[in-house]
């Protein structure tokens, strides 16, 4: 395992923001009403929120105004309509009529959000069923994955928060100080330098928290490693009596783990404070210096408590303006990752005069086949071979001699380079993929099944087929028994990684798809590798009848399952060194002999 000061967590940063910022807004074209409508509340939201202060200002001085009228003329306190009763109105529908703007803006703007995430999800699904199988050879399925959740579920939160509050922000910024000039700029020149003894406060601590959360994702990493290596391999930690020293590791790793959280979370929760005591600190300063003035008869109670509400208005956007951009900067470099797969390089189209293969004979042809995963590193040269219908053709050689690789040209997963492989006289380009792949029945090593009853695993690839016929192809299988031992025999439901078959039972069920299938060509990826040598017995029976007068091509380890062979390719480097039967090819004494008397000493 990667020790781990090997792993590295970069802040998230795109690499061309703006590029990318247009683009992602370039999804949202067919939402320009909304935006508009999203723009316009934005506007009358600001508007309002920065002049409501102003206009209490009056309101409560004139309110003062009454209130000592009446206690100089020795009356009884009541607001009249005109103009203190019709100013108080007046200042209860500003702050409805901003309450509504400011969540009519919110929910619209969730609409956006979600609809275009939506639109994203429907490209990716569409691209994912056009993306060659190099890619995901070349891709780990959790890098694919994030793609469609996590990366996107970011860009639509801070479309929906971040973006909306660093809006509103900065008109409410510019409009409060403005004010706050107006009033006092005196006032105005205490908050802000104050303002900028927070904000640097904040950009170091925030500096020193990134760095610790760096160690803790780094321990978070290694402890996560470390806990699913020994809970896979505790079978062998057991056998070889290392509890003691595994279970030393992971103490360690759990207190670096701790100590790493420790700090990260006492930087994460002190700035808070500590920047809410700067601000204390200079609205004391400022309280002191307006009741002062109020005194001296130089500023009203209105106007003082009109800036107070302007140092809130101005305070929180600039506390959170860190937070906000760093979040658009993470949401931005999610949609740039996101963007650059659905840029990724497609399969090669099919052809738009295709050929119908109608009840294929099953003859294969390799002319002078070349490819390579590399441009310029070619595997296989100018391979060629001929499968005859209704002939078995075994493939076998060494780990990545390119038997499979073979088998996924034949399929086209991948294209060729140089020549042309032929069913039947027809070049495989000249189909459709659908109408190629239609021909073909395929049992790989690794098995695959997916969440549904063993019925439809079964009939995956003839989802028309009747119970009768499932049951006829889990028989030829020999899987029949088994399905009927459990709980719902034929209707048992799997998930989809089927943790309650054994691996031999998956591949059984496999191989009863490609029965019930009854495809003229047949691919077997080491089909029996995983189950007993009597199933595997039984197995091969019933093989040989399914492929009596049809094409099959064997990928295989073990040579004794393919000594009947009508065609034996030997592969090694990526081509075809030897190719016969199973006498011809001990008779040659070559590289085949030396492998059959190596497994038959």
């Amino acid at each position: 395992m990667s020790d781990k000061r090997d792993i590295k967590f970069d802040k998230e940063v795109p690499k061309d923001a703006r590029k990318t910022a247009i683009r992602l807004f370039q999804q949202l074209k067919n939402q320009r009403v909304r935006l508009t409508i999203v723009a316009v509340c934005i506007v009358f939201y600001t508007v309002l929120n920065v002049c409501t202060p102003y206009y209490s200002a009056g309101v409560i001085d004139n309110l003062l105004s009454a209130i000592k009228n009446c206690v100089e003329a020795g009356t009884s306190f009541s607001i009249s309509w005109n103009p203190l009763g019709r100013q108080m109105v007046t200042l209860f529908f500003l702050y409805v009529l901003t309450s509504v703007f400011y969540h009519f803006q919110a929910y619209l703007m969730a609409s956006v959000a979600e609809r275009l995430i939506l639109t994203l999800r429907k490209q990716i699904s569409s691209k994912l069923h056009k993306l060659p199988l190099y890619f995901y050879d070349g891709n780990k399925p959790g890098e694919i994955l994030s793609r469609v959740t996590s990366d996107l579920d970011k860009v639509s939160e801070t479309l929906q928060t971040g973006l909306l509050k660093l809006l509103t922000a900065i008109g409410t910024l510019v409009g409060a100080v403005a004010f706050m000039i107006y009033f006092s700029p005196l006032l105005t020149a205490v908050f802000l330098i104050f303002t900028v003894i927070s904000l640097w406060v904040t950009k170091m601590v925030a500096k020193k928290n990134l760095e610790c959360a760096a160690d803790r994702q780094r321990a978070l990493a290694y402890l996560t490693g470390i806990a699913e290596e020994y809970y896979t391999g505790r079978d062998v930690i057991r056998a070889y009596n290392h509890e003691k020293e595994s279970m030393e590791t992971m103490n360690s790793a759990v207190d670096e783990l701790r100590n790493a959280t420790k700090k990260t979370d006492f930087l994460t929760n002190c700035v808070n404070p500590l920047i809410r005591l700067l601000s204390r600190c200079s609205q004391a300063a400022i309280m002191l210096l307006a009741c002062k003035w109020m005194l001296e008869g130089r500023m009203s109670l209105g106007i003082v408590q009109a800036f107070f509400q302007y140092i809130n208005m101005a305070a929180e956007p600039l506390t959170e303006t860190s937070y906000m951009l760093n979040s658009l900067q993470s949401a931005l470099a999610s949609a740039e990752r996101t963007f650059h797969f659905l840029d990724a390089g497609e399969e090669k189209p099919d052809t738009v005069a295709p050929v119908l293969l109608k009840n294929a004979k099953g003859e294969i042809a390799f002319e002078n086949v070349s490819f390579g995963y590399v441009p310029d590193k070619m595997l296989m040269k100018n391979i060629s071979f001929t499968a005859k219908p209704g002939q078995k053709i075994a493939v076998v050689g060494s780990t990545g001699a390119g038997k499979t690789t073979l088998i996924n040209l034949l399929m086209r997963f991948y294209e060729v380079d140089g020549g042309k492989i032929t069913i039947d006289g027809v070049p495989t380009t000249d189909l459709t993929r659908k109408e190629l792949r239609h021909n073909f029945g395929m049992v790989l090593q690794d098995t695959w099944l997916f969440g549904g009853t063993i019925a439809e695993n079964i009939a995956y690839g003839k989802p028309d087929a009747t119970m009768e016929e499932i049951k006829a192809a889990a028989k030829a299988a020999k899987v029949d028994y088994f399905i009927r031992t459990m709980p719902q025999g034929y209707h048992t439901v799997l998930d989809n990684e089927a943790a309650n078959l054994s691996v031999g039972q998956r591949q059984l069920i496999t191989i009863a798809r490609v029965f019930l299938c009854n495809p003229p060509i047949i691919i077997l990826d080491e089909a029996t590798s995983s189950v007993d040598t009597r199933t595997e017995a039984e197995i091969g029976k019933a093989m040989k009848k399914l492929m009596n007068g049809r094409t099959s091509f064997v990928i295989a380890h073990r040579l004794s399952t393919i000594r009947d062979a009508d065609n034996i390719l030997f592969m090694e480097n990526g081509n075809i060194i030897e190719q016969g039967n199973h006498k011809e090819l001990l008779k040659k004494q070559g590289a085949y002999a030396a492998l059959y008397y190596s497994q038959f000493a």
